[in-house]
């Protein structure tokens, strides 16, 4: 009975620390998402120019001002942007969003250019900007109940000549 309790209580222990371990990445994960969602102050905002000094009358001050942006904007000014590097310092630094510099890095490599460039960076945004938003579900919870535990005496199960079940069977 003893190593009955013993399973039991290590059987629980895990389980517990596993819904430990899922609900910390779920605040971590909503946590990411909401600096990543926040509004930012005008100096923070991305400023969008064609070439230095030449700005387009256009700013973002977050994420979702940016998609919305994307479709508008000249071509020009993305390809300014993009090959400057500074989409990827604004949304890594400011935004703190690891994930879509990776993606936006990506792009790049392609090299598009006009309308491709524009139509291309607006999914890859808007794609991403609609899976941060989402929000995590946290809807379940462990309940655990105090049951009686089954006692199996083995002895007994032996002498009726009873086969032993594994767990794989």
């Amino acid at each position: 009975m003893g190593c009955y309790i013993s399973l039991t209580l290590k059987f629980l222990t895990s389980s517990i620390i596993s819904h430990i371990r899922v609900m910390e990445s779920i605040i971590v994960s909503d946590i990411e998402n909401s600096r990543i969602l926040r509004k930012l102050p005008r100096d923070k905002s991305f400023y969008f120019f064609t070439s230095i000094g030449n700005y387009t009358g256009e700013w973002a001050a977050s994420l979702e001002d940016f998609v919305k942006k994307i479709p508008n904007l000249d071509a020009k000014s993305l390809e300014f942007h993009l090959y400057r590097d500074d989409f990827e310092k604004w949304v890594g630094e400011t935004l703190e969003d690891n994930a879509l510099v990776y993606k936006i890095k990506q792009l790049k490599e392609l090299k598009p250019i006009g309308i491709d460039l524009r139509d291309r960076l607006y999914l890859i945004v808007f794609k991403h900007y609609e899976s941060v938003k989402k929000p995590v579900s946290t809807s379940f919870t462990a309940t655990f109940k105090k049951s009686n535990p089954t006692i199996v005496n083995f002895e007994a199960v032996k002498s009726q000549n009873v086969k032993e079940v594994s767990p794989s069977d």
